[in-house]
């Protein structure tokens, strides 16, 4: 790549980076419990085992990307990427609202430090099977979220190199950090950076999508700089306005224990892969389902009427976060009637 397509994959490498960053210290959070409790040598032989076959997941999945016609992968791949950004951003909202509680990585370590500790002694000098198990799926399942980011950045947008490049710089940065603090990397603003990077990939995807469907956005690619301002003033008014929905709602005479009444369900095999990998993308049903439903129709309408290219793209894009600011509001009322 020259120095002008360099610049041009700016926002892919920033995106990699921060989405690479959040995951790479939530894994990092419970390598180095499972490393202090169980032993570093397990420990680090999971991890590199969950690193080799995530370098080779991006390898191959990129390189059969790359014989699928541009139009479908924008459209498939950007459909993807708009799921999983909206999914980030509509947490990352009620987060900020208060609806949720924020993450911590702190506790997050204490509490895996307490479950390595009641899995019974391990073996400092011999193979730890629970240690190298615990550290390779923590690696695993952080990492597919950081494989699909790299491949949904870099295939659509032809930048697959620029954002593995973003990944791996957020890889080192939280490694180097973690064995110079050898501790949670509790001061980074985990929570912050999700509220950011929902947005960014939230505005990608809508982009790509409305690329696939037919829509031709004002401005080309500087398109996306409009849409991650509206992704950004809608989530920063659905903060307050979730917060005052939350707060205002009466309680209602719910026990807390019935909101993870499923929590305990447990599933073995594909289907619990399965089950991970629809959690990359559905978070609520509702957020889904509208978005699922705005897509269609937007596409049907495209290609049935061909409506003036910024009208379509405006009303596109509107929608979207539309479906965004309903399911927020949604929750925000229907937890602050539950819990408080």
């Amino acid at each position: 790549m020259n120095v002008v397509e360099w610049t041009s994959a700016g926002p892919s490498v920033l995106a990699s980076f921060m989405a690479s960053l959040v995951e790479f210290v939530e894994a990092l959070t419970i390598v180095l419990a499972v490393g202090v409790t169980r032993g570093w040598r397990s420990a680090l032989m999971g991890t590199a085992t969950g690193l080799i076959v995530l370098v080779a997941l991006v390898l191959a999945l990129g390189r059969s990307l790359s014989a699928v016609p541009l139009p479908l992968l924008q459209l498939v791949v950007g459909f993807l990427l708009l799921m999983f950004g909206l999914r980030w951003l509509h947490k990352a909202v009620l987060r900020a609202a208060g609806v949720v509680p924020v993450h911590d990585q702190n506790q997050a370590f204490t509490r895996e430090i307490e479950a390595q500790r009641g899995a019974g002694d391990a073996g400092r000098a011999a193979l730890d099977k629970i240690a190298l198990v615990t550290s390779f799926k923590t690696v695993m399942l952080e990492g597919i979220e950081v494989v699909f980011i790299v491949i949904a950045l870099g295939a659509s947008g032809g930048h697959l190199v620029p954002a593995s490049v973003g990944a791996l710089l957020a890889l080192l940065l939280v490694v180097g950090l973690g064995l110079w603090l050898h501790r949670p990397l509790a001061n980074v603003p985990e929570n912050s950076l999700k509220f950011g990077v929902g947005v960014m990939l939230s505005a990608f995807g809508t982009f790509w999508v409305g690329e696939g469907i037919g829509l031709a956005w004002p401005g080309a690619d500087a398109a996306i700089l409009v849409l991650i301002a509206v992704f950004l003033a809608v989530a920063l008014g659905l903060v307050r306005v979730c917060k005052r929905l939350y707060l205002a709602e009466p309680v209602k005479p719910t026990p807390r224990a019935a909101q993870t009444a499923t929590a305990g369900l447990t599933s073995s095999g594909l289907t619990w892969i399965g089950s991970e990998l629809l959690g990359l993308f559905v978070g609520d049903l509702w957020l889904a389902a509208g978005v699922v439903v705005w897509v269609i129709g937007a596409w049907a309408v495209e290609a049935r009427y061909g409506i003036a290219a910024g009208v379509a793209c405006s009303l596109f894009a509107a929608g979207l976060a539309a479906a965004l600011a309903v399911s927020a509001v949604r929750q925000a009322k229907h937890e602050g009637g539950r819990w408080r």
